[in-house]
């Protein structure tokens, strides 16, 4: 017999209904408890889409933890996990490895599902899209031949994610979400500050090998100190410069909701600054520094007046250093980085302990190196250098550590010159066109463009040390690309204009 259209529904919600008596009947409380309230935020993440990206990006730094936590602990890494309340471990052995992902999978359904209800998905011209492309699909070609195409191609969908995510963000923004995004973004930052902060100040529990003189360098929820001071440096630009811009309004127009704004914005940015120095990572520290830099050059609109305080801040600094004001916490850990130039072979370099880390980066570089010269237009293939490290690994360093802890040395390896040359006109599109939006941006939305200035900053300089494309970072990176591009088409909201009424207008000066 056949069941009548209208009939279906009904039908659909007394089967659904169903299922979950017998689900409540058959979990425990606290699962069912899990699963229900799931449901709700994974059906909201679909409804909206601005808030399934806002969810990957908050949750998406949790894959590392989630792995290390149902991978089971041994004896030797158990302090990672060890000192988590027990609900919070309990619930961590049952959630999905991969929230993030999960998570930017309902917010891909939702908004091809919302462009399928309107009869109209549109995939925009957006600026940066060709350059995102080109290097993606340099990637792609390098990987014939590759020894293993599939870790190629899980590079090239971090990639392919991030083009997507731009397109959906820059939509989403056209439709008043882009403050959602924002809020999002800025929280992921302040949680992994406020976790850092917590490992970094436990007393006796911890991995012993992350343990500096009485503290614990912070690593959040990324399982390794570098990356978590990667994820707080890309981001506290950004709420830095909202900060700066939120204070300037609020000065100019004395409105509480400004001074909040000013007060929320400025204190997630020291929140997440304080748990970059606990990571205690001399790269992020670097990035932050750079960060700092392009950040102070660009807020004041006079170029004069930028380089003033850019100069005036490094003179501060090594005022500070000269006196011995510098904690020595800082000084300690920045005492070698020189020597990270200073070697140029490791295999005659002696191994000690306080060299261990810089020289072990060394000869990643020299295998890196290797890779480059032997494959020069197209490298050994993208994601394919750990693959081909056993072939290039220098006598001490048998084990590959996925990547050669230098990005722009790693893309030459595994995307030869033509990949780097597509990485890096890439990147300088990107920080040329965010220059340019900052010259015609004004209040809020310029406060916005100097931060991502900012991260992007961080970014090129961290990256000389490490890869920060891992761990769903790429997300958060997207999103804030997307939040760059969305301003370069004006689709982010603008400020009200002056009526023609009242001459008198309250609204800020521009930075």
């Amino acid at each position: 017999m056949t069941i009548p259209r209208p009939a279906l529904h009904p039908l659909a919600l007394t089967v659904a209904a169903l299922a979950a008596g017998l689900l409540v009947i058959r979990l425990p409380l606290e699962h069912s408890v899990l699963l229900f309230a799931g449901l709700v935020v994974f059906v909201a993440a679909f409804w909206e889409p601005a808030l399934g990206l806002g969810l990957a990006v908050l949750f998406g730094p949790a894959k590392a933890l989630i792995e290390f936590s149902q991978s089971g602990v041994t004896a030797d890494t158990g302090d990672l996990f060890r000192g988590l309340p027990d609900v919070v471990q309990q619930l961590l052995l049952i959630v999905p490895a991969d929230l993030g992902q999960l998570f930017l999978a309902v917010a891909i359904a939702g908004w091809l599902a919302h462009g399928l209800v309107r009869r109209s998905i549109v995939l925009p011209r957006l600026p940066l899209l060709l350059p995102l492309c080109v290097y993606a699909g340099v990637g792609l070609v390098s990987l014939v031949g590759a020894p293993a195409p599939d870790e190629g191609l899980k590079e090239i969908l971090k990639w392919a994610e991030i083009i997507l995510v731009v397109v959906i963000v820059a939509s989403e923004c056209a439709r008043g979400r882009a403050t959602w995004l924002v809020a999002a973004v800025l929280a992921a930052g302040a949680a992994q500050a406020a976790l850092g902060y917590w490992q970094y100040d436990l007393r006796g529990i911890g991995p012993t090998h992350f343990q500096i003189g009485a503290h614990y360098r912070a690593y959040g929820t990324f399982e390794q100190p570098n990356p978590f001071g990667g994820f707080l440096g890309l981001l506290w630009p950004l709420a830095a410069g909202l900060a700066l811009a939120a204070t300037a309004r609020a000065w100019h127009t004395r409105r509480p909701r400004a001074w909040l704004l000013a007060g929320v914005t400025g204190g997630a940015a020291l929140l997440m600054l304080v748990g970059l120095y606990t990571s205690l990572s001399r790269g992020a520290w670097l990035g932050a520094a750079a960060a700092a830099v392009a950040v102070a050059g660009a807020v004041p609109r006079r170029r004069l007046l930028g380089v003033g305080l850019v100069v005036g801040g490094g003179l501060l600094f090594l005022g500070l250093l000269r006196a011995g004001l510098v904690p020595a916490s800082i000084t300690t850990r920045l005492a070698d980085v020189g020597d990270i130039f200073a070697v140029s072979d490791v295999r005659g370099a002696t191994i000690t302990v306080d060299n261990f880390a810089i020289l072990e980066r060394l000869a990643h570089w020299q295998a890196a190196a290797s890779m480059a010269r032997d494959h020069p237009w197209l490298g050994v293939g993208l994601g394919n250098y750990g693959a081909a490290y056993p072939l290039y690994s220098l006598l001490n360093w048998p084990n590959a550590l996925g990547h050669a802890h230098n990005i722009y040395l790693n893309t030459l390896a595994e995307t030869g010159v033509l990949g780097l040359a597509a990485y890096l006109i890439l990147w300088l599109s990107i920080i040329a066109f965010t220059m340019r939006a900052i010259g015609r941006a004004e209040g809020l939305r310029r406060g916005l463009l100097v931060g991502l200035l900012g991260t992007w900053a961080h970014l090129s300089v961290h990256q000389l040390v490490d890869n920060l494309y891992v761990n769903n970072i790429h997300l958060a990176l997207a999103v804030l690309l997307g939040l760059l591009v969305a301003e370069g088409r004006g689709l982010l909201p603008r400020p009200p204009q002056p009526s023609a009424v009242s001459p008198q207008s309250h609204e800020p000066a521009p930075l």
